[in-house]
Parts: C-alpha cells; structure tokens; sequence
C-alpha cells in the first residue's frame, strides 16, 4: 500500500473485510443457525464462546490502560459496564451465563473454564494480547467487527428460536442488548479509525487489525467444528472429552 487512501477509501476497506472474512460465514454458523446441531453441540458453543465473553473486559481495560486520552477512556469504559454490569447479577456476561445455565451446564464449571477448548483459548488470549502490545489504533481497529455483528445477532436468534425446542427468547437475552451496543460502539470506533489512521502505514495496519481480529474469531469456530461436527475429536479436558 503506497497511496493513502481518504477515509470513505478506509471505510470501504475495512467493510470489505467483514464482508469475506467475518465469521457469520464460518459452517458452523450454518449448522447452529439452521438447527442442525443436537443439544450437546450447542452447549459446546456456548461454554467456549464464555471464554470469549469473559475475556472482553480484560482487553477492554488494557486498551484503556495504555491511553492519556480521557475522552476514548470516558467512552470505552461503558463497555465494561455492559460486559461487567453495574452491580451484581447485571452486565452481558451475567446474560450469558444464563444462556449457559438454561443449556443444562453447570454455571460454576463454566465460569471455570476449565472446558474450554485450547483453540478456542489460544485464539482468545491472542486478542488480548494484541490490543495490549500492538498500536493504540491497530487496538481499536480490531474492536470493528462490531460493525457486522447486529446481522448475524438477527440471524441466530431467528434460527435458534425457530430450530430448538430448548431455546427460548429469555436464553438469548445477551443477543438484546447487543443489537444497541455494537452498532454504538463501532461508530464510535469507525471515526476514530478514520480520523486517527492518517498515513498509508496507519490505514493498512488498521486494515490488517481488523482481518486478524476476523481470522481468531473463524479459528474459535475451527475448533469447535473439529472437536464437536467434523471429526468429532475433543481434546483431552475439554468439554465432552471422553477419555
């Protein structure tokens, strides 16, 4: 990349990563969208996606920690109170949890994670240590999948809903909230990505921070269908594992 691009150009970048690259087109999504996975299955998800869940405010924090910009702190830090909630029993990782719980797993082994599966924890570990290490803009870049993400929230509580018996509108309250949270916090990240990616250098790292954070999320759900679809091989410890 040589020419620098104006910041509609970067837009249209981005957007065209989440548009090959997203994870709403990973197989998985397919089969848990359309019904196609039995009970267990879907427990399977739903304990490793926790893993995910209850990581974001690490990564959220680090981000922060690393900014003399109070008005980014000011602005992000209501991500953690939705993750984290305002008091007990509140916050999107309390939701999921309840999603967990309606699924029949036990709520004190899934905050464990001692099921997770190490795919799944590697990828997971490898975002926080991104947003820790890289650019504070390559950070905030790789939050931008945010941008895709109310679609796919529409489309797997329409398919889960109409699909499983042992879903109901309660277990996938998390999904609610969402659908205002990210559309807010990717505008919020978007102008910044435009206003702050200022040389070639700048808007291709960006564009890159967003296709890494696209690929760890297509590598949780390679996991996932490796160890409970196609082959069907759990790894030892892992949620299911038989040996």
């Amino acid at each position: 990349m040589t020419a620098l691009m104006s910041a509609a150009e970067l837009e249209q970048a981005l957007r065209a990563v989440g548009a090959e690259r997203y994870h709403n087109r990973h197989p998985f999504h397919g089969l848990l969208h359309g019904g196609k996975l039995d009970r267990r299955q879907v427990q399977a998800w739903a304990l490793n996606r926790y893993y995910y869940q209850c990581r974001i405010p690490q990564k959220d924090a680090a981000l922060m920690a690393r900014t003399e910009d109070r008005e980014l702190r000011r602005v992000w830090r209501q991500r953690l109170v939705d993750h984290d909630g305002a008091g007990p029993g509140e916050g999107g990782i309390e939701r999921w949890l309840r999603l967990t719980t309606d699924l029949g797993l036990d709520r004190n082994y899934v905050i464990s994670t001692a099921g997770v599966l190490p795919g799944v924890r590697y990828a997971v570990d490898a975002y926080i240590a991104f947003v820790r290490d890289r650019t504070l803009l390559e950070a905030v870049a790789s939050s931008l999948t945010e941008i895709f993400s109310p679609a796919i929230i529409s489309e797997r509580v329409a398919g889960m809903l109409a699909n499983y018996d042992f879903i109901t509108r309660e277990t996938l309250a998390y999904f609610n909230a969402r659908l205002d949270q990210a559309p807010r916090d990717a505008d919020f990240a978007l102008d910044y990505v435009r206003r702050h990616a200022r040389t070639p250098e700048q808007q291709h790292a960006a564009i890159a921070a967003l296709t890494f954070k696209c690929d760890l999320l297509w590598a949780q759900l390679d996991a996932l269908h490796h160890a409970y679809v196609t082959p069907g091989q759990v790894p030892p410890g892992a949620f299911g594992w038989s040996g």
